[in-house]
């Protein structure tokens, strides 16, 4: 079982449950079945986390779970009332139309997925060079363990300012609605694996995908350690953008999670919400502090 999971569950995810929700959304049978597929990938990402645990620890509630969940449920809801809305921002906004309609479905969703990675990941790396955008994004790094849910553990106007980036690029090119249900699909699938508290492996694509092994040095708690590996779907900005870290011997602990410079940050769903708006909402900066083992980048 251990080896199923080590192996098996990523391809099981990205391919398995994001190609059945693609299918559903060609087929047209109505966009209410990726509701059930959602909860089978939130499912089996709770499973393999108690099957191949990278840390035991994080499997353990840390008073968080009612706040991640209730995190999750908002985010989730703004993202389908995104998808729900594109029909009218694409009658607000002027499009080129020059989406490629003939090209396979599963085609146009991956270009979805490039396109809106490109904006996503640049988003991400202002919020952590621009304090005011700092502020509503401090909310996400002040997890203390990684676990499926952290990834939907955000603040829904830094969530918003996030997916406006990624889908308004789409929605000047006449992105359809059902590349857009899609895409939102796997953004929910992506954070899930992004984020999992499993001790999965990939080989070489953990240089190209951005799943935990390399998205565990983002959440690095001291000022500016943590600022690398920013994409959402892929590592292929970072490269460009030379912030890619990975070092293959770094264990991490909760002891290595959360920020440094603010370490009792609000833990409460309605205090995070508010914290961004306080006076002391904004962590100060600090210089970088020594720690074990630094993550040192590795080219492609």
């Amino acid at each position: 079982m251990h080896t199923l999971v080590r192996y098996g569950y990523v391809p099981f995810m990205l391919l398995a449950v994001n190609g059945a929700a693609l299918a559903v959304i060609a087929s047209g049978v109505g966009k209410v079945w990726l509701l059930p597929l959602l909860l089978l990938a939130i499912a089996v990402s709770f499973a393999a986390e108690r099957v191949l645990p990278y840390h035991d620890d994080w499997n353990r509630a840390h008073d968080d779970g009612p706040r991640d969940t209730a995190h999750a449920v908002v985010n989730e809801l703004l993202t389908l009332g995104g998808v729900a809305a594109l029909p009218l921002m694409a009658a607000l906004i002027p499009a080129a139309d020059v989406w490629p309609h003939r090209w396979p479905f599963a085609l146009q969703v991956l270009a979805a997925v490039l396109v809106a990675d490109l904006g996503i990941t640049l988003t991400h790396l202002a919020s952590h060079k621009i304090p005011a955008l700092w502020r509503l994004h401090a909310v996400h790094h002040s997890v203390e363990r990684a676990y499926g849910f952290n990834g939907l553990m955000k603040h829904p106007l830094h969530q918003t300012l996030e997916t406006v980036a990624g889908v308004t690029p789409l929605v000047l090119l006449g992105l359809p609605t059902t590349v857009a249900a899609a895409l939102a699909f796997t953004v929910a699938v992506q954070l899930l694996l992004q984020h999992s508290n499993v001790d999965y492996r990939v080989g070489p694509l953990r240089a190209l995908l951005a799943l935990n092994q390399a998205h565990r040095f983002h959440h690095l708690k001291w000022a500016g350690i943590g600022d690398v590996n920013f994409g959402l779907f892929t590592l292929i900005w970072d490269h460009l953008l030379r912030t890619y870290s990975y070092d293959p011997d770094r264990r991490f602990t909760s002891d290595d999670l959360g920020m440094a410079a603010k370490p009792h940050y609000p833990g409460g769903y309605l205090a995070q919400l508010v914290e961004p708006f306080r006076p002391s909402g904004a962590c100060a900066t600090a210089k970088p502090a020594p720690h074990p083992s630094p993550a040192r980048s590795q080219a492609m």
